[in-house]
C-alpha cells in the first residue's frame, strides 16, 4: 500500500483518489473547499461530458445520477451570418449519449463518497512553501488543483503553448424554461457560431435544482459580443438578460426558445477569461522534492471543444493505470514524465491540436467538411463522436490532405 497525498478536489483530482483508495492505497485530498463551500458557490464550468469519459467514471462507480441527468444525443449546429441569419444549419448524432452534471453538485457529493470511502480528506488551501514538507510524508503527490498559488510552480511549456493571451471572453448561465428546439426534438447540445465574433452554446445538464439548461457564450476578445470583461461579478439578473439580448442580435431562433428562462439558483452565472497554456507535468521543490501535475495544471485549454472534463477524466484513469503498472517501484521524477509525456500522446496533444485550431477563423477544408455534414449524416455523427474521442481528428479533420481523403471516401 503506497502513500498518496492529491492537492486539489476537482474531476480530476476526486476521481484519481477514489481510484486509488479502491485499489486499497492510503489517500489523503486537500480541497480548498468543503461541499457546503462547493453547493453554495457558483459554477465552476460547463463540463458536457461523453462516452469515453463517462465510462472512466463509471467504472469507478461513480455515476450517481443515472437517468436523472438529462442524456444529450447530438448536436444542433448552426453558422450564423450576422446580424442573425442562418447560413448552415445540420444536426450530428452522437453513437452514445452524453451527460453534464453540474460539478456543484458532483464534487459535492464525490468528497463525500471520498471520506465514506476511507479517503482522508482535510479542507483548507496548500501554498507552495509548504508543499515540500507535506510531500515528503508520501511515496507520491499529485497536484491537481488547475487555480491559485500552485499552479505556478509548474513553468509553461513554450514548445506546446501556442497563446499568450485569452482567445475567448467566457459567460455562463444555468437556466430553467428554456423551449425546446423544434429542429431537434431530443435533448441535445447547440453549437452556434457566430464567425468571427463568437460561439453560443446550450447544454442540457443537471444542477442543484434539477434539470436545466446551460446557456455558454464564448466572445471573441475585443468584438461586439465581448460585453463581460468587467473584474467583478456582474448582477447575475444583468448578466442573463446580456446573454439573451446578445443571442437575439445574432443566433435569433435561440433567443427565440429563451422567452421565458430565469437563473436556476441565485448564484448560477459565471463569467471570466484564461490564455490557453501547457505547462510542464513536473514540478521540482526547493529540496529537489518533485511532484506530479495533472489535468488542468498541467493542460488549459480554451473550452471551446467541450473538453476539459473530459480530458481531466482521462488524465485521471491515465495516471490511475500508471500507478498501478508501477507496482513497488518508486514514483522517481523520470517515471512522473514518462507517465506525462505518454499521456500527452495518447491524449491531449489531440484535443490541444483541435482546440488551438476552433478557435482561429476555420480553414478552407474544416468548412468543407461542415458543408458535406449538412447533407451527410455519416460525417455529421463523425464529427458529434470526435468529441467523446478526439485522436480520431488526426484521421480526417484536422489537415487538409487528410480532409480531402475522408471526403472523397464519402
Amino acid at each position: 500500500m503506497r502513500k498518496v497525498l492529491v492537492v486539489g478536489a476537482g474531476q480530476s483530482g476526486l476521481q484519481l483518489a477514489l481510484g486509488l483508495r479502491a485499489d486499497g492505497h492510503d489517500v489523503t485530498l486537500i480541497s480548498a473547499r468543503t461541499p457546503t463551500d462547493i453547493r453554495g458557490g457558483r459554477p465552476m464550468s460547463t463540463q458536457g461530458m461523453f462516452h469515453d469519459a463517462l465510462e472512466t467514471e463509471r467504472a469507478l462507480g461513480l455515476d450517481l445520477w443515472g437517468e436523472r441527468a438529462p442524456a444529450f444525443e447530438g448536436f444542433r449546429i448552426t453558422l450564423s451570418a450576422p446580424p442573425g441569419e442562418q447560413a448552415l444549419a445540420f444536426n450530428a448524432r452522437l453513437g452514445h449519449p452524453g451527460r453534464s452534471v453540474d460539478q456543484r453538485l458532483k464534487m459535492a457529493a464525490w468528497l463525500e463518497l471520498a471520506e465514506q470511502r476511507g479517503v482522508t480528506v482535510e479542507y483548507r488551501t496548500v501554498e507552495a512553501a509548504e508543499l515540500e514538507a507535506l510531500a515528503a510524508r508520501h511515496h507520491l503527490t499529485v497536484v491537481a488543483a488547475g487555480r491559485g498559488d500552485l499552479v505556478s510552480i509548474f513553468d509553461r511549456d513554450p514548445r506546446r503553448s501556442v497563446y499568450d493571451a485569452p482567445q475567448r471572453g467566457l459567460a455562463v448561465a444555468y437556466v430553467h424554461g428554456l423551449e425546446p428546439d423544434p429542429q431537434f426534438p431530443a435533448p441535445h447540445i447547440g453549437f452556434h457560431a457566430v464567425p468571427g465574433l463568437g460561439e453560443l452554446f446550450v447544454i442540457p445538464a443537471l444542477t442543484l435544482t434539477g434539470p436545466c439548461d446551460i446557456l455558454f457564450w464564448e466572445a471573441v476578445p475585443g468584438g461586439p459580443v465581448d460585453r463581460w470583461a468587467g473584474p467583478g461579478p456582474m448582477d447575475p439578473a444583468q448578466h442573463l438578460a446580456l446573454m439573451v439580448e446578445l443571442a437575439g442580435e445574432y443566433v435569433p431562433w435561440v433567443a427565440e426558445r429563451a422567452r421565458h428562462v430565469e437563473l436556476t439558483d441565485a448564484r448560477a452565472t459565471l463569467h471570466g477569461r484564461y490564455a490557453p497554456v501547457v505547462r510542464e507535468p513536473v514540478a521540482r521543490l526547493g529540496g529537489g522534492t518533485a511532484v506530479l501535475g495533472m489535468a488542468d495544471v498541467v493542460l488549459a485549454n480554451d473550452p471551446i471543444t467541450g473538453q476539459g472534463a473530459n480530458t481531466a477524466a482521462k488524465c485521471a484513469t491515465a495516471y490511475l493505470a500508471a500507478i498501478r503498472e508501477r507496482g513497488d517501484r518508486p514514483f522517481d521524477e523520470l517515471w512522473m514524465r514518462d507517465t506525462a509525456e505518454a499521456f500527452w500522446c495518447s491524449t491531449a496533444r489531440a484535443v490541444t491540436d483541435w482546440t488551438n485550431a476552433m478557435v482561429q477563423p476555420l480553414p478552407p477544408h474544416v468548412q468543407r467538411i461542415l458543408g458535406a455534414a449538412a447533407g451527410n449524416p455519416t460525417v455529421a455523427s463523425r464529427f458529434a463522436d470526435a468529441f467523446s474521442d478526439p485522436t480520431d481528428l488526426d484521421h480526417w479533420f484536422l489537415t487538409p490532405d487528410a480532409a480531402e481523403r475522408y471526403l472523397a471516401s464519402v
